[in-house]
C-alpha cells in the first residue's frame, strides 16, 4: 500500500483547519507548516492528529511548500490549502491512483464556493491544480503564484477539490494587499520594468476584459462584475506598487 503525506500551509486558520483536516481521509500523515499562528490553529490541528511544524513563510509560498516536502515521511505528497476540502469522491480516487502502481503526478479539479453567493466563471471558474505527486523529484517554484513540479507523467482525477475562497470583503482585500506587495517586490528584485501607460493604464483594462468578457464573468451577475472589477484593482495595485518601488523605493 502506498503512503501519503498531506501538507497544509497555515497562519491563523482556526476557522478552516478543522474542516480541512477532517476532509483529508486518504493521508497517512498530515503536516501543518505553521507561520507563527496566534490563534487556535496549532491547538486544533494537533488535537486532530496533525503534526504541526513551525516555519516562517517570509512571503515566499514556494519555499514554505518545499520545506514541507523535506519534512514528509511518506512516498506521496498531497498539497492542500487550509481553505480547501477534499471531497469523499476525490479521497477515493486518490487512494486508487497511488495504489495503482503508476508513478504519475495528478491534476485535481478545484471548485470555488462561497457562503451566500455563486460564481463559476471569470476568476472563480473551476480550474485544475497539480497537487498529488510522488515525493521523489517533487518541488515548487515561483514566488506568489507557485508552480508545482514533478518529473513524472501527468494525469487528472475527476473528484472535486472544494475551495472556500473568502468569508468577507475585508479578508479578500487583505489578501489582495498581501499578494500585490509580494508580487511587486518579486518583480522589483528581478529587475522588471514598469510602464505607466502599458502596465498601470492599459494592462488592468485588459485584465478586466479578459475576466468579465472572455472568461464570461458576466454570467455570474452582480457578483461576477464585482469580482472582475476587483481583478482590475488587483492588477493596477500590483503595478502601482512596482512603479513606485522603482521610482522612489516605494515611498510617496
Amino acid at each position: 500500500m502506498a503512503t501519503i503525506t498531506a501538507i497544509i500551509l497555515a497562519r491563523n486558520e482556526e476557522q478552516h483547519i478543522v474542516d480541512c483536516i477532517n476532509s483529508i481521509q486518504c493521508a497517512n500523515e498530515i503536516l501543518v507548516i505553521d507561520d507563527g499562528s496566534t490563534d487556535r490553529t496549532v491547538e486544533l490541528a494537533e488535537s486532530l492528529g496533525a503534526i504541526v511544524i513551525p516555519h516562517p513563510l517570509n512571503n515566499d509560498w514556494s519555499q514554505q511548500r518545499r520545506f514541507g516536502i523535506s519534512q514528509a515521511s511518506f512516498d506521496w505528497i498531497l498539497f492542500i490549502d487550509a481553505d480547501e476540502r477534499v471531497s469523499p469522491e476525490l479521497n477515493e480516487e486518490i487512494l486508487k491512483a497511488v495504489n495503482s502502481g503508476d508513478q504519475k503526478a495528478y491534476w485535481l479539479s478545484r471548485h470555488s464556493l462561497f457562503r451566500h453567493n455563486t460564481a463559476s466563471h471569470g476568476t472563480m471558474r473551476p480550474d485544475k491544480v497539480l497537487r498529488l505527486m510522488p515525493k521523489e523529484g517533487a518541488t515548487v517554484e515561483g514566488f506568489v503564484h507557485e508552480a508545482f513540479i514533478s518529473p513524472f507523467p501527468k494525469d487528472k482525477l475527476k473528484g472535486k477539490l472544494y475551495h472556500y475562497t473568502y468569508d468577507n470583503w475585508t479578508q479578500y482585500l487583505n489578501k489582495v494587499n498581501k499578494y500585490t506587495s509580494a508580487a511587486a517586490t518579486n518583480y522589483y528584485e528581478q529587475g522588471k520594468s514598469c510602464s505607466f501607460l502599458l502596465d498601470i493604464i492599459l494592462r488592468p483594462q485588459w485584465a478586466f476584459f479578459k475576466i468579465y468578457i472572455l472568461q464570461r464573468g458576466f454570467l455570474d451577475g452582480k457578483f461576477g462584475f464585482i469580482l472582475s472589477l476587483y481583478h482590475y484593482m488587483y492588477t493596477v495595485t500590483k503595478y502601482v506598487k512596482l512603479y513606485y518601488l522603482i521610482k522612489s523605493n516605494g515611498k510617496l
